[in-house]
Formats: structure tokens, C-alpha cells, sequence
């Protein structure tokens, strides 16, 4: 979402000082919220600014970001390792400190790199240590 223009902030803030209205009825004027109208006069107060602030970051940074290269030789050498194995793989090739597996299920999926398991590699034993059922039925 794009920050208001300056020009809106102007008027508003030139309303604010001439008086004329409450906070609430310049937010119904000017079509914007109640709370927007409040922070832009807190700032204007404190600051004597209006401007919309420059800097904006969108969530955290990505903890694998410039690790992509090797990221697709792990996947290219070893296809059908697990997300668990891939990040071992990675710490021990980036020396950083080991990724969840939910971040390299989602940095795979950004680059776009398939997780593919392979229909005749050997079982591996389960992490939870739970078994199924037909595993503790006895064969005769």
C-alpha cells in the first residue's frame, strides 16, 4: 500500500491548525481514518514533519537469501534428501547457525526448487517415534 500524498498530509494538517473541525469529521473529509489523522498531528507536533517516512521494511530478512547457489547444488546433488537434511546441509556448508525446516520449505518454494522424493529410496526411521499399526502386527 502506497503512503498518502504530501499534499493530502498538507491540507490535513492545515485543517488541524486552522480549527475548523474535529479529528474525526477531517478523517470523514478527507476520506481517510480517524487514527491516520491522530499519528499525523502526534508527528507534525513532534517532529514538524509531515512527510511520509522514507524507510519502510516488510517483515524480517531472509535468513537464506544469499545462499541460493548453494542452496541449488545441495538440491541438485541429493534430490530426495528431507528438508531436515538440507538444513544440516546448508549450515554446515554456510557455517551459519541452522534454518527451520518451515524457512527452507519456503525458500524452496520461492526458487522454485521441487522437494522431490524419489519412489525407491530406502525408508527412513520416523523422527516423532510413533509406528503404524500394520508395523507392530506379527507376520506369519
Amino acid at each position: 500500500m502506497k503512503p498518502y500524498s504530501d499534499d493530502l498530509r498538507l491540507r490535513i494538517i492545515e485543517t488541524i491548525q486552522a480549527n475548523q473541525l474535529s479529528q474525526a469529521a477531517i478523517a470523514r473529509r478527507f476520506s481517510v481514518g480517524k487514527s491516520f489523522v491522530e499519528k499525523l498531528w502526534q508527528r507534525f507536533r513532534t517532529t514538524g514533519s509531515y512527510q511520509a517516512k522514507t524507510e519502510y521494511r516488510r517483515g524480517p530478512a531472509r535468513a537464506l537469501k544469499n545462499d541460493e547457489a548453494i542452496l541449488r547444488e545441495l538440491v541438485g546433488k541429493q534430490p530426495d534428501a528431507t528438508l531436515e537434511e538440507l538444513c544440516e546441509a546448508v549450515a554446515r556448508a554456510t557455517n551459519k547457525p541452522r534454518v527451520t525446516s518451515a524457512t527452507m520449505c519456503v525458500e524452496l518454494q520461492r526458487l522454485k526448487l521441487p522437494l522431490k522424493k524419489s519412489r525407491f529410496t530406502l525408508a527412513k526411521e520416523k523422527l516423532n517415534g510413533f509406528s503404524t499399526a500394520e508395523s507392530n502386527i506379527e507376520r506369519r
